[in-house]
């Protein structure tokens, strides 16, 4: 995660340098991408939550469930987040916000009703494990040079930067070569942040594993909703597609080769391979 971090820095240093080379005033679409950084940033948890459907429930609503995060956050030493629940019969939950502090955790009815006590209480470790570490922080300061990338595309594409070189030679206009600079810009951010997300998702399951001491019934969850999730209908899979990013387990997983590349969670192979290991070291433990 460190070296792709390192990646997309660089990838910015020379994305800047490139357009103060060409001349280019982008500070407007530099604020209005920090605009959308800070919003993204400050209001994910309500972002979220309203575009899953989840609602925050209180102890009083839902005492099982409050009582598994009480007993994780407790084990991990965290203060609570919010504890809500999503009316949809994909088997699945998220966690955002932008520090332990704004975070909440949902979980679909879906996933209330297939999982034993056990098995979901590794699938919370796992997204307590992404409000600890912070990942939605992370991955919101991560995507920001795509975003920046994107939003120069088009302005480069539908109103252009300026006609063309100003050293009166011809040549290619400005507002192209800037269009063509952050397209491949966008193109590299976007591979890796997809693959800074499979890393996040990894450390989440390692992490989720250690705090239950039970390696083997988070991949018993992982196995379970993914067999699942071969149940749901088709199009309700689709509707829940776009928020693949936030989910435990994607609403539909991308296939090998390519198509990995651009997928928000690592292959349930891989996943499965590292619990195994952890189960091995602590079993030698």
């Amino acid at each position: 995660m460190v070296v792709t971090m390192f990646l997309l820095g660089l990838l910015y240093v020379v994305f800047v340098g490139v357009l103060v080379a060409l001349g280019v005033r982008a500070l407007t679409v530099l604020l209005i991408a920090g605009g959308l950084l800070l919003a993204q940033y400050f209001l994910s948890d309500r972002i979220a939550l309203y575009g899953m459907g989840g609602r925050e429930v209180s102890p009083q609503e839902a005492p099982e469930l409050h009582g598994l995060v009480d007993r994780l956050c407790a084990m991990a030493d965290m203060p609570k987040p919010r504890v809500a629940i999503a009316d949809s019969d994909v088997p699945n939950a998220f966690a955002t916000g932008r520090d332990r502090r704004h975070a909440v955790v949902c979980v679909t009815t879906g996933l209330l009703r297939r999982l034993d006590r056990r098995e979901l209480e590794g699938v919370l470790a796992h997204e307590l494990s992404h409000v600890a570490h912070r990942d939605v922080a992370v991955m919101t300061i991560a995507s920001f040079l795509g975003v920046v990338a994107g939003l120069m595309t088009r302005v480069a594409l539908y109103t252009g930067f300026g006609g063309r070189r100003s050293d009166g030679q011809g040549g290619l206009p400005i507002g192209l070569v800037i269009m063509l600079v952050s397209v491949l810009v966008y193109a590299v951010s976007f591979l890796l942040t997809r693959a800074l997300s499979r890393y996040r998702e990894l450390a989440a399951d390692r992490a989720g594993a250690l705090l239950t001491q039970q390696p083997s019934v988070l991949a018993g969850a992982l196995t379970k909703i993914s067999g699942e999730m071969a149940r749901i209908p088709t199009r309700d899979l689709r509707e829940a597609e776009p928020f693949n990013a936030f989910y435990f387990a994607p609403a539909l997983a991308s296939g090998a080769g390519l198509a990995a590349l651009f997928a928000t969670h690592p292959p349930l192979e891989r996943r499965l391979q590292q619990l195994a290991e952890i189960s091995a070291q602590l079993g030698r433990g």
